[in-house]
């Protein structure tokens, strides 16, 4: 295995911020920046100085000397940039969602157990966040006793980037994907949950006099193999500033955060006051998850999301994605990269 890799990005806009996490290590650089906008290539290019810069991806994605691709292009190139990637032989971290469709999503699991070697992660990033960090480690303990219930609400907080930005323009782009995807990782990853199936609703409501044609808004309810249920809400019309509202509900203890603050409830007596929790929230970056990453390859080991996670969050999003147009209830087609 080398000890010493090469990455590039291909997209510029959040891609930027990988720059800097792959080269936080001390065995990897950067070598290539890719944007199909000439003049943020150049901007971008211009703050990191001594980097190829090129508006074609396939000079990324075919370049033997190159070892890891950054991926943080339109939500619709990244089925065709993971494939393209893997099948020469790199290593794929890819901006959520990992690609657009149920389909595009079988064509990469093919792909990906071809080669089971490489090592692809996706950009799930709460999972770096303190108090998410910190409440994982206290539900794995017991603390909170057997969980039975979650409520969650992915609140964008961004409305001009539905309908002022690319994803008013690309047809069907969905919130679920775009957004909620976060937090069914989160849930899922704090629990240790899988979610088997989902009914879902959506709604236009806050964005019907724009452009934007998708679901602004999308609700589902998902039931898990234990039993355990959960409510999730991909929010982009929320008045609120960007947040991630989360409630977990354990037989022994609840953890509850909202806007304003978050806290654990170990009593059902109202005068017991509540633990309020001070652990930094976001307390992370972007480009955070990348240093473990470029350490998983290194080291030959799983990084902190592995790929049988990232499939997973997206077989969820796509179930309720998929429920909203069949009104109807929907099993998680999970697609094991071992089969």
């Amino acid at each position: 295995m080398k000890t010493s890799l090469v990455a590039s990005v291909i997209g510029l806009g959040v891609g930027e911020s990988h720059i800097a996490g792959y080269e936080s290590h001390a065995h990897c650089s950067v070598a290539k920046l890719c944007d199909f906008d000439k003049e943020v290539l150049k901007e971008v290019g211009s703050r990191h100085q001594g980097k190829l810069l090129t508006s074609d991806p396939e000079d990324i994605i075919c370049d033997p000397n190159i070892d890891i691709v950054s991926i943080a292009s339109y939500d619709d190139f990244h089925k065709d940039q993971v494939i393209g990637s893997l099948q020469n032989g790199k290593h794929v971290f890819v901006e959520k969602p990992l690609c657009v469709s149920s389909s595009e999503l079988s064509s990469i699991v093919a792909v990906m157990r071809d080669h089971p070697k490489l090592t692809l992660s996706s950009n799930l990033i709460l999972r770096k966040c303190p108090r998410f960090l910190e409440l994982r480690k206290r539900i794995q303990s017991g603390e909170l006793g057997q969980i039975f219930h979650m409520e969650s609400s992915y609140d964008y907080g961004r409305l001009n980037k539905l309908t002022d930005g690319w994803r008013g323009r690309m047809p069907d782009y969905s919130v679920t994907l775009g957004g909620g995807i976060h937090l069914i990782d989160l849930m899922s990853w704090v629990t240790g949950e899988r979610f088997t199936e989902v009914f879902a609703y959506g709604n236009k409501l806050a964005t019907q006099n724009s452009s934007f044609s998708g679901h602004s808004l999308t609700s589902a309810i998902m039931k898990s193999s234990s039993g355990c249920t959960t409510s999730l809400t991909s929010n982009f019309g929320s008045v609120t500033p960007h947040h991630h509202k989360l409630c977990v509900y354990g037989t022994d203890g609840t953890f509850e955060q909202s806007h304003m603050n978050a806290s654990y409830f170990f009593s059902r007596d109202p005068t017991v006051e509540p633990e309020n929790v001070d652990s930094p929230y976001p307390g992370t970056h972007k480009g955070n998850l990348l240093y473990d990453f470029v350490d998983s390859i290194i080291g030959e080991k799983q990084p902190l999301v592995k790929a049988q996670e990232v499939v997973d969050a997206m077989s969820v999003a796509l179930a309720i994605d998929e429920s909203i147009k069949s009104q109807s209830p929907q099993p998680v087609n999970h697609q094991d990269l071992d089969d």
